[in-house]
């Protein structure tokens, strides 16, 4: 299977989840032990304080160690727990996640994810951190 139906049957994925789509969230990069996810930052995803909500960023973060996972591991993976650690608000025009395999087991995948904002600039915001486990439940 080559790398772009590999993007395209995780962008199929992606926009298969119900949640997924509320938040507008698009899948711009997947293969080889990474994926990044973005989603533009509207005004619904903030906190009263004008952050984006950290709902919102541990989302983008288990989405996208999840999705890293898949690339080499195939479907059939479900996340089993990660933390994340906040650095400073995140603000700006686009939420940007991108994660790496860090180990890739026969029944579990050690991702971690950073997660920044893009400003109207093009200025990059490290906003989070973040480690999971996936958990692999099909056939590799």
């Amino acid at each position: 299977m080559s790398a772009a139906m590999d993007l395209e049957l995780a962008r199929k994925t992606l926009a298969a989840q119900p949640f997924s789509r509320l938040l507008g969230a698009r899948l711009t990069a997947f293969g080889d032990g990474e994926a990044t996810l973005e989603l533009d930052i509207r005004e619904d995803l903030l906190q009263q304080y004008g952050f984006v909500h950290g709902g919102v960023l541990s989302y983008a973060a288990d989405n996208t160690l999840t999705i890293a996972a898949a690339t080499v591991a195939g479907p059939g993976l479900i996340t089993s727990g990660f933390t994340i650690d906040y650095l400073r608000p995140a603000t700006g025009e686009i939420l940007r996640a991108h994660a790496q395999v860090m180990r890739a087991g026969r029944t579990r995948i050690v991702c971690r994810c950073d997660l920044t904002t893009v400003g109207g600039a093009g200025a990059r915001t490290l906003c989070a951190v973040a480690q999971g486990n996936i958990a692999v439940t099909g056939p590799r």
